[in-house]
């Protein structure tokens, strides 16, 4: 027994391509158990709008295991990738040869990656409770960094309108409104258990709980890649380990 197969608004996208109906028969009704998510959540986006090229969002880890005969083609297909292709991540700054010539016209330089937390589901999926639980980790993860990375944790719950206005004045500040967020289950319980922390100089962020769980941000004015990429490398690592050290 299934649920009755929805109406893909998106009919060109990668979702109607392989969610069909046999295979939404045999999963309509599954749910993760990290975050008690459905394949209907998945393709949220897909079936309420028309112009989605993927049209898919996984809840937590268990999406991706639960629901594989969704998004492994899927996955491949949109990354040209084969089965058996392998995630490789080389964080090695040293492998940077050159840099952009300091002549150049080049306003600000960011570089940025999304981190999960095993464990919690992912925005679309995760709970209320789970949220909060990201949130309280990272505010003791963040008190433990130092030298240049050391800096603030700024909660959107609550925050004064000075702060919110420095945020919005230095382009740091995330806001709720995006429809395909929205859709997609990621502003359930706006603003709670999000917020941005950032050191002194403005150069390393971290956004907590907006479509990531964590997004990772190194930036600085002018086109100094490798000192950008360093202070990634080296932010992603302390963030890790402090995340370790206070599970």
């Amino acid at each position: 027994m299934s649920d009755p197969f929805p109406e893909i608004k998106s009919k060109h996208s990668l979702v109607a391509k392989y969610v069909t109906q046999p295979i939404w028969e045999k999963l309509s009704r599954a749910v993760t158990k990290t975050s008690g998510f459905s394949l209907s959540q998945a393709i949220a986006c897909a079936v309420q709008f028309d112009n989605q090229h993927c049209g898919i969002y996984a809840g937590d880890w268990d999406s991706y295991k639960v629901f594989a005969d969704v998004f492994d083609p899927l996955i491949q297909e949109y990354h040209g990738i084969s089965a058996d292709a392998v995630h490789t991540s080389d964080m090695d700054v040293n492998k940077i040869k050159g840099n952009i010539d300091p002549s150049a016209p080049v306003h600000s330089t960011r570089i940025r990656v999304g981190r999960s937390i095993d464990g919690f589901g992912l925005s679309p999926g995760i709970t209320k409770e789970q949220r909060l639980g990201v949130e309280s980790l990272m505010k003791k993860a963040f008190a433990n960094l130092t030298g240049d990375l050391a800096g603030t944790y700024y909660p959107l719950t609550g925050m004064n309108e000075a702060v919110r206005q420095q945020l919005v004045d230095d382009h740091f500040l995330f806001v709720s409104g995006d429809r395909n967020l929205i859709a997609a289950g990621m502003e359930r319980d706006w603003p709670e258990g999000r917020g941005i922390f950032h050191n002194k100089d403005k150069t390393f962020l971290t956004w907590v709980n907006e479509e990531d769980q964590l997004r990772i941000i190194s930036m600085q004015a002018g086109g100094d890649v490798r000192g950008v990429f360093d202070r990634l490398a080296r932010g992603i690592k302390a963030v890790g380990d402090s995340v370790k050290a206070e599970s």
